[in-house]
């Protein structure tokens, strides 16, 4: 059931109206208006709407207006018997909903008194009416939905990862949806100081640059992932130091090994693939071009092999990340099966989509040393399609430790740690597109202007990089990006500072609606559910009067590059003591990160139109 949201009874309404009525008597218009080329009846309407205006800054109302709220314009027409006022930019910044919208026009109509009573009255935020920014979510009536900012279709195939050993399909969950997000910044080469250094201060125990990561990685992705959808990040997610990797372009024959019973066998594709090459890589170096892939004809039973046998250096936990070369003509069920020392989990990997680039498959247990029991990949040539084309490159173990090089500097830390413009070299992303945007180098800013391209580059035409949309990419049709960060600010009282949200209604060529012409409104949409998903579970579990900073709608390039719905969270303050006493309390990321797999669930639900289940608590 949804959430209702500023919800009054009439006699609570009625008492608001009383003690509103009586505040505004001491009210007057504020003095930043020029009356002086108006005529008498607008500067009246600019006078009731101001003083309206005033008494929602000040809460006096049972609707809450931001503080920079002010009047842009009128416009009266008598012969259309229509009345506009055009709100500031400001005004967005707080949620709009529609009881609280009809209690607006309903007081303003009894404020501007007889002359408009039957007069069109509509207010405006910039350039959309307020009940247009009321989320779809919110909307009491799907058929009042907002059809605009909604996909026109959705036509996608089988999904790119699919975990078969699991008994169950969450199908009133996230399968088949792809979800786009990463934690932070990160540790980054400066160029002006030659040297790697973080990009935030350490404050409170802990640094922005990793943070966030203790939301994402054991909490929000699992999430996520368990309720069905497939999860990209543009930083590398294993905490594991160790790396191994297992190529066909390697020389250790005894860790590649390739199987076939007829006589056409594994074959050297036509397109390039991964190979280790000469790590560290300088910049602009792409490992998935310096090597070769396999590939083979698919049959309706298995033909032939390939095994992937790492020499692990270290007991423990291991990502485990596949590669290879996608296309039209591939199989969308090539079949992976990892052992481990927990068992085996079996994968069917959509090989149409997803090419040239590390696909993780999940983390397993694997024991020291070689152990072709309990510690190897296998891919078969079998799937449903026979006559199909079966792909296979290198296959990655563990995170690893950074290998990008920076005016003969390595960074020196785990990659996990580093910031995402490494990764996504590391991982294949096109440079001049994706991570390498400045013509100087300047890895902080291709840093945070790169993540909204790489998820570009994960979708592809039309919704490629904006450099060059049309770029094929990945073709992995990405449903929402989020940009998960905390925020700096301090207060000296005992109060957090809260929870900002940020979006964009235009892109990064200023248009309102994506390649697709779907409205630009759904960040918003996304936005404010978000928001008000966190904000609303943290007042109920952990602070009764926890901030709920504005929605903004600015051009912050995590916000605006990506070309699918996106946000930006600043969950809350790393700076401010008692955001981090919450922030630090492992029940509290927890019931976080499940406020936003929430919101995203809802989001995604709405905007496909589908049943949904919130995947319940363990009793």
């Amino acid at each position: 059931m949804k959430t209702s949201f500023h919800r009054l009874t009439v006699f609570s309404l009625f008492l608001l109206w009383l003690i509103a009525g009586c505040a505004s008597k001491g009210l007057r218009h504020r003095t930043i208006y020029d009356f002086s080329r108006m005529d008498k009846s607008t500067i009246e309407v600019y006078k009731t709407v101001d003083v309206f205006l005033q008494e929602g800054i000040r809460k006096r109302l049972p609707v809450r207006f931001h503080s920079g709220s002010k009047i842009d314009s009128v416009r009266i027409d008598p012969a259309g018997r229509r009345l506009e006022v055009h709100l500031s930019k400001a005004s967005m910044a707080l949620p709009f909903r529609e009881d609280g919208i009809a209690w607006i026009y309903s007081e303003l109509r009894e404020r501007l008194g007889k002359r408009y009573r039957d007069y069109r009255l509509t207010l405006y935020s910039r350039e959309w009416p307020i009940e247009q920014l009321v989320p779809n979510y919110y909307r009491s009536d799907p058929a009042a939905y907002d059809r605009s900012r909604m996909p026109k279709g959705d036509v996608r195939g089988e999904p790119l990862v699919r975990n078969v050993s699991k008994s169950l399909v969450p199908s009133a969950g996230l399968y088949n949806r792809n979800v786009a997000l990463w934690h932070s910044h990160g540790w980054y080469y400066e160029p002006s100081l030659d040297r790697w250094e973080w990009q935030r201060a350490r404050v409170f125990q802990t640094i922005e640059d990793l943070l966030p990561a203790s939301f994402t990685l054991p909490y929000l992705v699992p999430m996520l992932e368990n309720a069905g959808a497939n999860v990209f990040l543009p930083r590398e997610r294993d905490i594991q130091v160790n790396e191994v990797i297992v190529d066909n372009d390697s020389a250790d024959s005894l860790a590649y090994a390739e199987s076939a019973l007829d006589s056409a066998g594994w074959k050297n594709g036509p397109q390039p693939g991964f190979a280790v090459g000469h790590p560290p890589y300088p910049d602009s170096i792409n490992p998935f071009v310096l090597g070769s892939s396999r590939e083979i004809a698919s049959y309706s039973a298995a033909t032939a092999q390939i095994t992937w046998l790492p020499e692990i250096p270290e007991s423990g936990e291991y990502a485990v990340s596949i590669a290879y070369t996608g296309g039209g003509d591939r199989v969308d069920d090539a079949r992976y099966i990892v052992y481990h020392a927990g068992g085996k989990t079996e994968f069917r990997i959509n090989q149409q989509i997803g090419g040239s680039t590390w696909i993780y498959l999940g983390k397993f247990p694997f024991r020291a040393g070689t152990h072709p029991d309990s510690g190897r990949v296998v891919l078969t040539n079998q799937s449903r399609t026979p006559g199909n084309i079966i792909s296979a490159d290198a296959v990655r173990f563990g995170g690893g430790m950074g290998n990008v090089i920076r005016n003969g500097w390595l960074s020196g830390r785990p990659r996990f740690m580093e910031g995402a413009r490494y990764y996504m070299q590391y991982a294949g992303m096109p440079d001049t597109l994706v991570y390498k945007l400045s013509k100087e180098p300047q890895d902080y800013t291709d840093d945070y202007r790169g993540r909204g391209e790489w998820v570009n580059y994960l979708r592809g035409a039309p919704y490629g990089p904006n450099r060059k949309r049309d770029v094929p990419g990945l073709g992995i049709p990405i449903d929402l990006s989020l940009a998960f960060h905390t925020d700096a600010g301090n207060s000296r009282s005992d109060t957090t500072i809260g929870t900002l949200m940020i979006y964009s209604s235009g892109g990064l060529d200023s248009a309102t609606v994506f390649p697709d012409s779907v409205s630009r409104l759904a960040s918003r949409d996304f936005g404010d559910i978000l928001q008000s998903q966190l904000v609303d579970d943290i007042r109920a579990r952990y602070d009764a009067v926890w901030r709920r900073r504005p929605l903004w709608n600015r051009y912050y390039s995590e916000a605006a590059r990506p070309n699918v719905p996106a946000a930006l969270l600043e969950l809350l303050s790393h700076h401010n003591f008692l955001d981090m006493k919450f922030a630090l309390d492992p029940q509290f990321r927890f019931d976080a990160s499940r406020s936003i797999y929430k919101a995203i669930l809802r989001f995604l639900a709405t905007q496909y139109q589908q049943e949904y289940v919130v995947q319940p608590l363990p009793v």
